[in-house]
């Protein structure tokens, strides 16, 4: 029996010391005396909509905002940008909490929401109309969007634009007390509406909303924007350094706007990455709640989808996760990333540390004609080649075995040096075989391969010194457990689904998830099968489902096929 392991190994994030980047730079820089961040500790955080589940390209930010703070000794806090209670639940409040303790990552006591602020949020946009840099604007939102202008063209200021403070001010009250319908009244920032960044041209900072929210529930009838509440709790918790993707970057002047204007006495700076873009996949919450919503996948966590908790249940480990996030680097420049470099990543990891077993997928029985019938004993097997000191297990061996399909040829083609008539083969950890011959069915699909061992070659090494070719992996007929797998592959058949004018419809790849029923596994894979994350010997790395395995029915997912892909440069 082996030693025991986790079925996760995940190294202390405090031992995760990311390369150096320009984030990095820049916040040596604010260090210096003199500067803005000049004996502050430095705080970060990570601030999700709870309105879907995180995914690979929310991995990337954890990373940087976390790794960022635990490099300069500062702390990181988790907040759910709550602003927007259309879609937002509860349920995706305590995934996104699942997914960050899954990598591994640890807020500690500071875990925030927005609409803990939403009072404070509301006395400071009253502050901003008394200094007579915000108005409450009566145009509707196609009025509004009409009247921004154009890159080239400047924006047409709102007939509001110079009513009385005091008038916005009694309007701002009555919206907030229930007064108005939805859509009727939004509350804007008085900034410049020949600004060439158009996100400074008077933006809305308040709309009507009769919704319920899932904290605050009917409480609230305006809610903040999100370009003013995110500045502002940054402020309050105070953040030094608001690290957020590249979309953001023509946003940061109102960002600053804002919490210039307050009287907040932290002074937080935005500085922006580029997100990560990954290939054959949608990385938008919106495009993954359509495909929830419209039944193209199973639910958020779905194994072919690059949520976190998709990637989790097929076999994606923490570590590799973190090495991804750390080899691709931290840019200003947007790119996409292959897939296959992801799975490389996962293949890295899984290969140091994940347990060795025989399982067959498309199995075909071999009868060893010549070994006794009543007779089995066991053969050892390596439990991790590279880590003898995780020992090794026993497998039953008997006269009757399990083989793949695929290990088969009755017309061999060149170079097959596994089981044909007059070939040998060693099976794997047991004995040399000689092929014999293949009984058929009467509709021609074969009934099983017969075979000869060679009673001195115990543990596959010939006596006569003879060199064996082919190697083979089994499973013993007596003792095999029935098994589910479920292999996948790309969602997507296109490398960009979002720059296709097909519907998404279209573009789904059909052979994303292939299940076999039939599959056969060794008994001591089957007992143990919740400790680790394994090996299928000759066929990928496997784990358990953690939604539809049991005891009668196992299942388990491959997280990523032994082949390698994709070759890093030098």
């Amino acid at each position: 029996m082996s030693t025991n392991i986790n079925r996760e190994v995940v190294s202390d994030p405090k031992e995760r010391m990311p390369q150096n980047n320009f984030i990095h730079e820049f916040i040596d820089e604010d260090l210096k005396e003199g500067n803005r961040s000049y004996g502050q500790q430095i705080h970060t955080r990570f601030p999700p909509e709870p309105n879907g589940y995180l995914h690979i390209g929310h991995a990337k930010a954890i990373y940087i905002n976390f790794s960022t703070a635990i490099k300069y000794g500062g702390i990181c806090n988790l907040r759910m940008d709550d602003t927007n209670p259309a879609k937002e639940e509860e349920h995706f409040v305590n995934q996104i909490q699942e997914d960050v303790k899954w990598l591994g990552y640890d807020w500690e006591d500071r875990f925030y929401h927005a609409s803990d602020y939403f009072l404070q949020m509301y006395d400071f946009a009253v502050e901003l109309i008394k200094k007579d840099l915000a108005f409450v604007c009566e145009e509707t939102a196609e009025e509004i969007r009409l009247h921004r202008g154009t890159l080239t063209e400047p924006g047409q200021e709102s007939a509001c634009r110079y009513r009385p403070i005091e008038e916005s001010l009694d309007l701002f009250r009555r919206m907030r007390e229930g007064e108005f319908p939805d859509g009727s009244m939004t509350l804007r920032a008085k900034i410049d509406m020949s600004n060439g960044n158009i996100n400074m041209r008077d933006p809305v900072i308040y709309r009507i909303s009769h919704q319920e929210h899932h904290r605050t529930g009917d409480k609230w009838c305006i809610y903040p924007m999100y370009d003013f509440a995110h500045p502002i709790e940054d402020a309050l918790e105070g953040i030094t350094h608001s690290l957020c993707s590249l979309e953001f970057e023509s946003h940061r002047p109102l960002y600053d706007w804002v919490v210039q204007n307050i009287s907040c006495p932290h002074k937080p700076r935005q500085i922006e990455f580029a997100r990560l873009n990954l290939d054959y996949t949608v990385m938008s919450k919106r495009k993954l709640r359509r495909l929830v919503e419209e039944g193209c996948v199973d639910g958020w966590d779905d194994p072919r989808l690059p949520t976190l908790s998709g990637l989790r249940r097929r076999g994606y480990t923490p570590q590799a996760i973190f090495n991804f996030c750390d080899r691709i680097g931290v840019s200003k420049v947007d790119s996409t990333v292959s897939y296959d470099f992801l799975e490389f990543c996962l293949r890295e990891d899984l290969n140091d540390h994940a347990m060795r077993a025989m399982a067959v997928l498309d199995p075909v029985k071999l009868i060893i004609t010549n070994y006794p019938e009543e007779q089995s004993e066991k053969v050892t097997i390596a439990n991790h080649p590279q880590h003898p000191e995780l020992g090794v297990h026993e497998a039953s061996f008997s006269r009757e075995l399990w083989i793949e399909r695929s290990d088969f040829a009755e017309e061999p083609p060149r170079k097959f040096f596994r089981l044909f008539p007059g070939n040998e083969v060693r099976l794997m950890g047991a004995y040399i075989v000689k092929c014999t011959g293949v009984v058929k069915k009467p509709n021609g699909e074969i009934d099983y391969v017969t075979a000869e061992y060679d009673p001195e070659s115990r543990g596959g090494v010939a006596a006569d010194g003879r060199k064996i070719k082919g190697t083979i992996h089994w499973v013993d007929s007596q003792t095999a457990v029935d098994s589910e797998l479920r292999l996948y592959d790309r969602l997507f058949t296109v490398e960009n689904p979002d720059a296709s004018e097909l519907d998404y419809g279209e573009l789904l790849n059909p052979e994303s998830l292939k299940v076999l029923e039939n599959a056969k596994l060794e008994a001591w894979l089957y007992e143990h099968r919740h400790e680790y994350q394994w090996q299928f010997l000759r066929q990928g790395y496997f784990v358990t489902d953690s939604k539809d395995d049991s005891d009668e029915h196992p299942v388990f997912n491959r997280a990523v096929s032994l082949r390698d892909s994709y070759k890093p440069k030098a």
